[in-house]
């Protein structure tokens, strides 16, 4: 598989032929609505096998094979050229694809009001293939111990038919936030807490989940053992009772940081107790913030690389969001970011005839522009090449998987290079 950033000259008829490829793959592969306009610096993903390089200054068939996971001997042996002499600028080097190692993928998916809207279900049915475990957030815990459920339409059978497991999500969501306050009731009052492990098996055993995701957030820091106690017990009773246990975390990049939501995620025990974790590495651009990268890879690398210390690499999942924001300037705390999707963000810059630039620290695209109230703004969001440097974070660092927030937003690139990078699990 291939990438390809756009140029001033290019075309969809000349980038197919670069590459040997045909205009219509590119258009189906990329979801391409406006084949005769598109924007310089558009990532496009390419549908051939392997991918081909153009050596750069300075550049050797040896740190060329670095960059692909592969040997400078098997480069010269594939392209036909002598091992031992200088490349020439410009040159067209074949890289043959890479061995696929087996992940873990998972993605959630949020439906509204009470039933699951066709957008949703058609984005499942689109995933499922590509993923482990797919999960309806969420079930919400009350004060009580009962449980308000989410619908779930079609999502068992769209899961069953493409081999991918329902995982049930517990929160301690109330009116659409999450509370610390439930939270403490459940971890800390026992007859509430034996209520709802009982209502979780349950519901779990009714609706067909192999799985229990405890997406527990801003909990108050003094209840950080007392959940590591209640998952301890969860994991013990959902045992018994066939069910996978995994938690969801927020991003930390040392075990005594402080700050709202991150003191009672302790990740040495949550490594410990769940079968695995996903990390929500991922709002640092965040719709009330300043614009910025949502998932810069460099701050990503320092949670996973923190994590490592202290949970094994076979139970940790990167968590990746599917979407970017379009902040307007200057930012006010008042006033929210727009969420968009990838295919959003590139039909904004086409509309807006902005260019799309790259910053190479945090390894995302993002562009600039002035709406037709003379107002500036400020978009970053994922592409082809964000998301293969989280693909190869996961590679060399052997983690369990990905795990994405959230299904309903359109990004075709995520999937395919997802499909062409790994071997995705099934039926656990």
């Amino acid at each position: 598989m291939q990438i390809h950033v756009v140029t001033r000259n290019d075309s969809l008829f000349s980038i197919a032929n670069t590459y040997g490829s045909t205009v219509q793959a590119i258009i189906e592969a990329n979801e391409i609505d406006a084949p005769n306009q598109l924007v310089i610096g558009q990532a496009l993903v390419i549908p051939i096998v392997g991918q081909f390089h153009f050596v750069q200054p300075g550049e050797s068939l040896y740190s060329i094979a670095r960059q692909y996971g592969t040997t400078a001997a098997r480069l010269a042996q594939i392209n036909n050229i002598p091992a031992d002499q200088p490349l020439r600028v410009g040159l067209r080097l074949y890289i043959p694809p890479r061995p696929k190692t087996t992940i873990r993928s998972i993605a959630y998916v949020e439906p509204r009001g009470n039933t699951v809207s066709a957008t949703l279900e058609n984005a499942a049915r689109k995933a499922a293939p590509y993923l482990t475990h797919l999960l309806p957030f969420s079930y919400r815990v009350n004060r009580d111990g009962s449980l308000s459920a989410p619908p779930l339409g079609n999502l068992r059978s769209i899961a069953q038919a493409r081999d991918a497991t329902l995982t049930m999500v517990v929160s301690n969501l109330e009116s659409g936030q999450f509370s610390g306050e439930i939270a403490h009731i459940v971890l800390t009052v026992q007859a509430v807490q034996d209520r709802l492990l009982d209502n979780i098996v349950n519901t779990a055993q009714r609706e067909g989940f192999r799985g229990v995701n405890f997406d527990f957030e801003f909990l108050l820091p003094g209840d950080r053992e007392a959940y590591n106690r209640f998952l301890r017990r969860a994991k013990t009773r959902f045992s018994s009772a066939g069910l996978q246990l995994s938690t969801t975390l927020a991003p930390k990049i040392s075990g005594t940081q402080t700050g709202q939501g991150h003191e009672a995620h302790d990740y040495r025990a949550h490594g410990e107790i769940a079968n695995y974790s996903l990390i929500m590495t991922y709002e640092w651009g965040n719709a009330a913030g300043q614009p910025r990268a949502v998932s810069p890879i460099n701050e990503v690398r320092r949670v996973i690389d923190y994590a490592l210390t202290v949970m094994p690499a076979s139970k940790i999942l990167l968590g990746q969001n599917l979407y970017g924001y379009d902040w307007t300037l200057p930012q006010q705390p008042s006033v929210l970011a727009k969420a968009l999707s990838p295919q959003q963000a590139i039909a904004l810059a086409r509309r807006e005839n902005a260019i799309i630039q790259y910053d190479t620290r945090q390894q995302a695209p993002f562009f600039n522009y002035t709406d037709s109230a003379g107002r500036r703004h400020e978009v970053w969001f994922e592409d082809a090449r964000s998301i293969q440097a989280k693909f190869n974070l996961i590679r060399e660092r052997n983690l369990r998987g990905i795990g994405y927030w959230k299904l309903g937003l359109a990004f075709p690139q995520n999937w395919l290079l997802l499909g062409d990078e790994f071997t995705i699990a099934k039926n656990e």
